[in-house]
């Protein structure tokens, strides 16, 4: 199921971390009326933008706090201004809560990232009411905190929860909402971890330290970067019926 619509206009928000400019790159050449990249790295906004190998004529890049309402809404009329509206939104998040630390400091880290999903979904669903066909927005986050226990659960809680009351709220006007969260080596969480670029080391390449992994444990020997594009092309195509659904891409398994 491919999305097809009149020179559609997408928005990527957090298009500097590996998830969303993947994303730009998958939506690149399907966005004719224009993509908008934001993130909070100017400079890692710029590699992104510049890495799309079939960009529309429009490409805009706006590097802003995710997490602050004001710079949103700065970034709103931006795009209102120049594009009237928006077709399609990847809200790019990841919870990162640290494992060992102080309540304060989680609580710190989480309230950033679920303030950063809040406003992207906020500006997005905004921006495609602006649009008479409606849309559809997809919250993007790694399947790594979402299955972890303990403090770091809030964080997904939360994230799940925006989702859905986000659903609920664009039904009548059109706009469908979901979350897939994909697993894999192209995720910074996975890149992050010593051990696991050691075995990239060992077997000469982070896919196939990734494959090697999964085959110790998961159902199907393979990560998520394999088959959540086309799950994303699903849910953006005006035929999908899902709303408020959490799809999780992991091969059946997240180390």
């Amino acid at each position: 199921m491919e999305p097809h619509r009149l020179n559609p206009i997408t928005l990527i928000s957090g298009a500097a971390t590996p998830l969303g400019a993947g994303c730009a790159r998958l939506l690149s050449r399907r966005s004719e009326g224009g993509l908008i990249l934001v993130d909070a790295d100017a400079d890692a906004l710029d590699r992104a933008a510049d890495a799309l190998t079939q960009p529309p004529e429009r490409v805009s890049t706006l590097a802003i706090d995710t997490s602050d309402p004001g710079r949103w809404a700065d970034a709103r009329n931006f795009i209102q201004a120049q594009y009237g509206r928006i077709d399609w939104a990847i809200v790019t998040a990841a919870p990162r809560p640290p494992p060992d630390s102080e309540l304060v400091d989680w609580r710190t880290s989480a309230e950033a990232d679920l303030s950063a999903a809040y406003h992207g979904l906020r500006a997005a669903m905004d921006l495609i009411g602006e649009n008479t066909q409606g849309g559809a927005i997809i919250l993007a986050a790694s399947a790594l905190p979402l299955e972890a226990d303990g403090a770091e659960a809030a964080a997904k809680a939360g994230l799940l929860q925006l989702v859905r009351a986000a659903a609920h709220e664009g039904g009548p006007n059109n706009i469908r909402v979901n979350a897939i969260a994909p697993g894999g080596p192209h995720l910074s969480a996975w890149a992050d971890m010593a051990n696991f670029q050691q075995l990239a080391r060992d077997y000469s390449s982070e896919r196939a330290a990734c494959e090697a992994l999964m085959r110790r444990g998961a159902p199907i020997a393979r990560y998520g970067s394999d088959n959540v594009a086309g799950l994303m092309l699903m849910l953006l195509a005006d035929e999908c019926p899902l709303t408020g659904a959490a799809l999780m891409v992991d091969a059946g398994d997240v180390i």
